[in-house]
């Protein structure tokens, strides 16, 4: 007799010494109809049907592959947030007259993208990945567009935080001729990064949510809000730390309506999704990183609002808020991963959906084919 992995499914077989041959006679009506005990019948009547049945995939492997994305990607989704919105502050400081608010956010900008761009080309593994992603440009491509709208911002965030460096240390740099030409750079080097401050803060959360992922692809139209005002918390809180609080009212107007926009965007969000899709975001590790991010930026933008022009009420405001924008970013990433890791999160909404959309006559397209024969 052979033997096969799938022997264990079938029921146990009576010895061969019990075994006899069954008549019609000897069953009763209800055999007769197949209306036995649960695992009686022999395949060619209707068998009642089980009613708790644990909802799995094949082979127990997830139905969706989680992405391979680590620590390096949660800390560039961070920095990303911090670089775009304070070049957006910097350009606010640079209208209003506030040359150390400027200086520090430009400042801030040029350390972002110089921490966060080794962080993303880490997680590609191999440096060159990073310079093939530049040889096209694909508008249908988060990707691809991610990575020019970042390195158009780092070439004017750069030129823009040289020019900041070469005047705080009193035009010492060895630039010889080269000073006259940075000056006349400085101010539309400035605008481009400007210009691509919100791009750069919000396009990860697009990235996220044109994935497969449940939670992320369910959160993809609040993503981009919740990292938005998780970015102004970041840079602003930031800039609270390392701006005398006479110049940093910007700063402190940014934090409080990142707050604001943060939890209010967050909630949003949640209620938008699949239970299904958004109880990663509730649960576990990553839930507890969001719950704490939640509490952090109430607290900073409470002490922002209410004692703000005091400086070390103001640093740690500043710490609270930026704090608070790190988890969201974190635990976003880990809900994502962990949504995967149940097949009923994949599955279940998107039958929820499908149904939904035959119900409403929606069957000519190619997500929904007709109604089930």
């Amino acid at each position: 007799m052979t033997h096969s992995a799938f022997d264990g499914y079938r029921p146990p077989e009576p010895p061969r010494g019990r075994r006899r041959r069954r008549r019609d006679g000897d069953r009763s009506p209800a055999r007769r109809r197949g209306l036995g005990a649960l695992g009686t019948g022999d395949g060619g009547r209707e068998m009642p049907m089980v009613e708790d049945v644990e909802f799995s995939s094949y082979y127990g492997r997830p139905v969706v592959k989680a992405p391979p994305w680590g620590a390096p990607i949660g800390l560039y989704l961070f920095v990303g947030g911090v670089a775009g919105a304070s070049a957006l502050l910097g350009a606010g400081a640079a209208l209003t007259d506030r040359p150390a608010l400027r200086r520090n956010a430009r400042l801030t900008a040029l350390a972002a993208v110089a921490v966060g761009t080794p962080a993303l080309i880490e997680d590609l593994g191999r440096p060159e990945r990073f310079l093939h992603m530049l040889r096209v440009i694909k508008p249908t491509s988060p990707m691809s567009l991610g990575t020019w709208i970042l390195s158009g911002f780092a070439s004017g965030a750069g030129v823009a935080a040289a020019a900041e460096i070469d005047r705080l240390l009193g035009e010492r740099l060895p630039l010889g001729p080269l000073r006259p030409v940075l000056r006349r750079a400085e101010g539309p080097a400035a605008a481009v990064s400007t210009v691509l401050g919100a791009p750069l803060a919000a396009y990860t959360a697009v990235l996220l949510g044109d994935t497969a992922v449940p939670t992320w692809q369910g959160a993809r139209r609040g993503l981009p809000f919740v990292f938005v005002s998780s970015a102004a918390l970041a840079a602003s809180g930031i800039a609270m730390i390392t701006t005398p609080v006479a110049q940093a009212g910007p700063a402190r107007v940014l934090a409080v309506l990142g707050v604001a926009g943060d939890v209010v965007a967050m909630h949003r969000t949640k209620e938008s999704m699949h239970p299904l899709e958004a109880e990663p975001l509730e649960t576990g590790a990553a839930g507890r990183k969001l719950r704490w991010a939640e509490r952090l930026a109430v607290a900073g933008g409470v002490a922002t609002l209410l004692g703000g022009r005091n400086r070390w009420i103001a640093a740690a405001g500043g710490a609270a808020v930026a704090t608070a924008s790190a988890l969201t970013r974190f635990g976003v990433l880990e809900a994502g991963i962990e949504s995967v890791k149940d097949p009923r999160r994949v599955m279940i909404p998107q039958r929820e959906r499908l149904e939904k959309r035959r119900a409403e006559g929606i069957t000519d397209d190619s997500i929904t084919t007709g109604p089930e024969s």
